[in-house]
């Protein structure tokens, strides 16, 4: 059973951490002083289990420019499994929840690989193509 929730705890933000870096410190090489950054604390994180199990994770923060989603990651073993949606589906709604922000532009930094998944759930690409962490990434409006 795939279950999404809205971290509340520092076990389930610890397990967020691990899954993030599993997948963008070990695989992707993004340092870790990149990947952790000052926004923690001011983000919403997200933590989705198979059976119970971590295997995703995402947050969301209000930025200057709107809302940002970002640091969605799901572990090699669980990709392909529709995970990706349920956790973007989650994020949406909780912040469609929050006071204050219909009028916020929803916006992602989408890696390269990772644009049509956005694209089939709505988002746009915007702009060039730009690299952060020495990977490709194109910015992507809701």
């Amino acid at each position: 059973m795939l279950e999404v929730i809205k971290i509340v705890n520092e076990s389930d933000l610890e397990k967020a951490f691990s899954i993030r870096k599993t997948v963008f410190v070990e695989e992707q090489k993004v340092s870790e002083t990149d990947e952790y950054d000052n926004h923690e604390g001011e983000s919403h994180h997200f933590l989705a289990t198979s059976d119970g199990t971590p295997c995703a994770t995402a947050r969301w923060r209000f930025t200057e420019k709107g809302v940002k989603l970002e640091r969605f990651a799901v572990l090699k073993d669980f990709r392909g499994k529709k995970i990706g949606n349920k956790i973007l589906k989650e994020v949406l709604e909780d912040i469609a929840r929050m006071p204050d922000t219909s009028a916020h532009t929803r916006y992602l930094h989408a890696q390269l690989a990772a644009v049509p998944f956005y694209e089939k759930e709505g988002f746009t690409k915007v702009g060039e193509m730009f690299e952060e962490c020495n990977i490709q990434h194109f910015k992507m409006v809701l």
